[in-house]
């Protein structure tokens, strides 16, 4: 029996920002590309991988689809950030992108590109913009994203910093940081009604490059006193329509989490929803931000159904920075009167119920990883668990003190031995390792830690039976790394 889990893809790939589309008999995963320990966002060339919609086991990776080098603004800006494809009224495929390098050296400019099938080569078509040429200016141009409703093709973007709420920045001081991070005059910031910033949308005529009209806000330009306080629109924009209903999945300003916003219109009256995914957990079961249950960051994703099963895409953090994130998915339920309840992240994913207690996985599909003190953002100069590529081998490394390492779910059945690799990390270590069948649970058993240069096994033996989480926990002194653990055959000593 084949099996799928978080991280869906290769191990060894980073395509974050995903937005899962079928086409065919096919989903297929579009989003950004990460370089493995990257300097920076996006640095790679986009790919896609697509799986059967009857089996979400079998990722097939189907190569480089578009290269930054074919955008006309090449090399002035480098990296592609979050796309979206969408399938025109003509039957072909086409690829929405902008180009940056940094932050704030973003190109703020809507890329088009274009191929008759959903996996390459795309062909670059041109720049978004007005009936009269100008490029595309209103608002701020990141994150597309795209609808086919019925034939009218409306294209999504936007994003939403606290310049103008925050009362530590003066009126001047927040036009000069609008200015400065959107590369817009002083003149078409002021003379925006209620600003540049915010959630959006126009629609395109059939050329897929030219707007019609000018774009509207859809949220509410000012959260206060809305069902979005607290829920603020950032960025990450995504829509999906479910019978009558639009859904937009969008990435708040607390950065973490994906949430939803429904109405009856494709432009106006939305109405928050609630949070989909945190890639911490926090607000899963009311955990609270100071104790999430991984290292945090952005997140982008949507929601999609697959073979009558819905789910949410969406990404988690390695390293110890934000520039190595990995595609994740989880099953989700859209309930009778069209809600989405919160789901937590597992291992399992995709993999349409626990996975078998058999057989040997990679340490890195850890669900949950934490030291009890984990941070939001990149941490590149602190000591805490983390994952990274060390001599072309993906491992959890600087395991110490009250780290806490989470796998959900597998299904146990009996007497069970577990195998866990590890070997010293830069400090020597003394102390256990622990095993649970949940995060606060008490030791099923325990296995001493010793110091050690190269990959060493230590063993488990318990007994267990049904759907558990299994989790390890570090005590004592020194770090350690893991690179993977399994299940042997039990036998009696």
């Amino acid at each position: 029996m084949k099996q799928v889990f978080n991280p869906y893809l290769p191990i060894n790939e980073y395509v974050p920002d995903g937005e899962p589309h079928i086409f065919g008999d096919r989903v297929y995963i579009y989003g950004s590309h990460d370089k493995e320990n990257g300097e920076f966002f996006c640095m790679l060339d986009y790919v896609t991988y697509s799986a059967p919609i009857c089996d979400l086991t079998d990722w097939r990776y189907e190569g480089v689809i578009y290269k930054a080098s074919q955008d006309p603004l090449y090399p002035k800006y480098k990296y592609m950030f979050a796309p979206d494809v969408i399938l025109g009224n003509d039957d072909r495929y086409y690829l929405y992108y902008s180009l940056a390098n940094s932050y704030p050296d973003c190109s703020y400019i809507m890329s088009v590109a274009v191929c008759d099938t959903p996996n390459g080569k795309f062909e670059f078509l041109g720049h978004v913009k007005y009936p009269d040429g100008s490029l595309l200016r209103d608002f701020v141009i990141f994150d597309p994203a795209l609808l086919n409703d019925n034939g009218t093709i409306r294209l999504y973007y936007g994003m939403w910093y606290d310049f103008e709420e925050n009362p530590k920045y003066s009126y001047e001081e927040s036009i000069k940081r609008q200015v400065e991070t959107f590369k817009k005059t002083k003149e078409e910031i002021e003379n925006a009604v209620n600003g540049v910033m915010g959630a959006v949308t126009v629609e395109l005529c059939d050329d897929m490059v030219t707007v019609k009209g000018t774009p509207k806000r859809i949220l509410p330009r000012y959260f206060k006193g809305t069902s979005f306080e607290g829920h603020e629109f950032f960025e990450a924009s995504s829509m999906r329509k479910i019978g009558d209903t639009y859904y937009f999945v969008y990435s708040p300003f607390n950065n973490h989490n994906l949430a939803y916003a429904t109405s009856k219109y494709p432009d106006r009256d939305f109405t928050f929803g609630g949070n989909i995914i945190s890639n911490g957990d926090i607000g899963f079961n009311g955990r609270l931000d100071k104790d999430r249950l991984n290292r945090t960051g952005n997140n982008h994703g949507s929601i999609i159904e697959i073979n009558k099963k819905w789910y949410v895409f969406y990404h988690r953090h390695t390293t110890k920075t934000e520039l190595s994130r990995q595609a994740c998915a989880e099953e989700i339920k859209i309930e009778p009167d069209g809600k989405i309840k919160q789901v937590e992240m597992t291992s399992c994913g995709l993999n349409g119920g626990p996975l078998k207690a058999d057989g040997a996985y990679p340490a890195v599909i850890c669900c949950n990883l934490t030291n009890g003190n984990m941070p939001h953002f990149s941490c590149p100069d602190k000591r805490l668990p983390h994952i990274i590529c060390k001599d072309n081998e993906r491992i959890i490394s600087e395991i110490e003190n009250n780290t806490k390492i989470g796998y959900k779910y597998f299904d146990f059945t009996g007497k069970t031995r577990v195998f866990v690799k590890y070997r010293s990390c830069d400090f020597e270590p003394q102390g256990s390792l622990f095993l649970k069948n949940g995060l606060d649970s008490p030791a099923l058993c325990e296995a001493e830690i010793s110091a050690s240069k190269d990959w060493k096994n230590i063993y488990f033996d318990f007994t267990l039976n049904g759907v558990y989480p299994l989790y390890f926990e570090y005590e004592g002194k020194g770090s350690i790394e893991i690179l993977e653990f399994g299940f042997e055959k039990y036998e009696n000593s």
